[in-house]
């Protein structure tokens, strides 16, 4: 939302540059979204996540360095169109996987990202939405992906659960979702 005097005087070295300053996200702020013959307002979705929020669903919790990847992948698969997966490794994008048809496309798509830039070895995973289907986690973890967060909610949470389990992964449920459509 602001930014350091420094930060200034770069910025005014770029004559076509123009710098914003922006009121921090309201959590009661509404989108209209336009929709075939009417309209849907929604709450906005000013993203962040607590650590303790977020419940361990599997065996290993993540580790210090997961927990740092895993909060800032939740930020940013917020502002990826749905279906979405991101890759971290270092607190940095490492693959994103956007507007795909299937989960496991969007998985697929952002490890093909994150291994391109040899990133995807012990990176760690974030899902818009629940996983319905093991194949987006059993790809993941053949990429070399640690720990996946991901909102839950799905009838077959235990069995993800598990598969992640099975691959020696961590994987923490938040209870929100993240949509963007």
């Amino acid at each position: 939302p602001g930014f350091d005097e420094e930060a200034l005087k770069r910025f005014a070295e770029k004559s076509k540059l123009k710098v914003l300053r922006c009121a921090p996200p309201d959590a009661d702020a509404k989108r209209i979204k336009t929709v075939n013959g009417g309209f849907l307002v929604q709450t906005a979705d000013v993203g962040g996540m607590e650590r303790a929020a977020c419940k361990t669903a599997t065996k290993r919790a993540p580790t210090d360095e997961e927990w740092r990847d895993l909060l800032f992948a939740w930020g940013v698969v917020g502002h990826v169109r749905s279906n979405a997966i991101v890759i971290a490794k270092g607190a940095c994008t490492a693959g994103i996987g956007g507007g795909q048809p299937s989960r496991v496309g969007a998985v697929k798509t952002a490890v093909e990202a994150a291994a391109a830039k040899e990133s995807a070895e012990a990176s760690v995973m974030a899902s818009d939405a629940f996983f319905p289907f093991r194949d987006g986690i059993d790809a993941a973890a053949e990429a070399g992906v640690t720990a996946i967060i991901q909102p839950g909610g799905s009838v077959k949470d235990e069995e993800i659960a598990a598969v992640a389990d099975g691959h020696g992964m961590a994987m923490v449920l938040t209870g929100k979702r993240r949509f963007k459509h």
